[in-house]
């Protein structure tokens, strides 16, 4: 999908004639779990308030006022971001955004003295999970952790990861469910010819008459911003468009 080629393949998934497709997404959303449920609440502030995420973290990182971060220093810090809720290490990381390890090292660091409540987070959860040999997300989803138990210190790292990400991406596929749910019961008890398509990831599509793309836009982001209750704003955004790349 980051590739060049990946993004023409969008253009070949078309609506039929006099149709269009209507993609929502949710911003960021894996982030703004992170907050909730680690509890920092610079973070939650900063979702609060509308910062730039990434921006703020590349500040952090690199030392430097907000509005002297670069692209390349935001692309940097989105990286350190998404790879702190997957419970990269340092070598990854430097691998990722091709730095020495010792830079990324330091990258982690800064973060974790920006958001202190991600890193004690990762230490409970990490703990508990070795305590009741399993993780949940917020909506009670259990996965067991076996592995956590292992004599194998690479199946043990495994298990680590997997308690630090679990509750985040776990409590994401949950939240994207019940949005499915909700849309479809909207659109059928308000009468739309349009009906769900596909979902990828946290990416809900609709292929509808022209005339129901605006309202269902909007029926959209609605159902996704209200579908669970968190501590900060569950943000979607739709667009229209004939193919899945105009739309997305």
């Amino acid at each position: 999908m980051r590739t060049e080629l990946g993004a023409q393949m969008r253009y070949m998934f078309m609506a039929r004639p006099g149709w269009v497709l209507v993609d929502a997404d949710y911003s960021q959303i894996e982030l703004r779990l992170l907050a909730h449920i680690a509890g920092d609440e610079r973070m939650r502030e900063g979702f609060r308030t509308g910062a730039d995420i990434h921006t703020a973290t590349a500040a952090q990182v690199f030392g430097v006022p907000e509005e002297e971060v670069t692209k390349q220093m935001r692309s940097s810090a989105k990286a350190v971001n998404f790879g702190i809720v997957y419970g990269i290490s340092a070598f990854s990381l430097a691998q990722d955004i091709g730095v020495a390890q010792w830079q990324a090292k330091e990258y982690m660091e800064r973060y974790f003295d920006k958001y202190s409540g991600i890193r004690d987070y990762q230490k409970n959860i990490v703990a508990k999970a070795k305590e009741d040999g399993y993780v949940s997300t917020e909506m009670g989803r259990r996965r067991w952790l076996p592995e956590l138990k292992s004599s194998n210190f690479n199946l043990r790292s495994f298990g680590e990861r997997v308690a630090l990400n679990m509750p985040i991406q776990g409590t994401a596929a949950d939240i994207i469910k019940l949005a499915m749910i909700r849309v479809q019961a909207r659109l059928k008890s308000e009468g739309y010819r349009g009906r769900l398509v596909l979902q990828v990831h946290d990416e809900l599509i609709v292929e509808c008459p022209e005339s129901e793309g605006d309202a269902i836009a909007q029926l959209l982001e609605e159902e996704m911003e209200r579908v669970v209750s968190l501590s900060v704003p569950l943000v979607a955004e739709a667009k229209v468009g004939k193919c899945w790349a105009d739309a997305h």
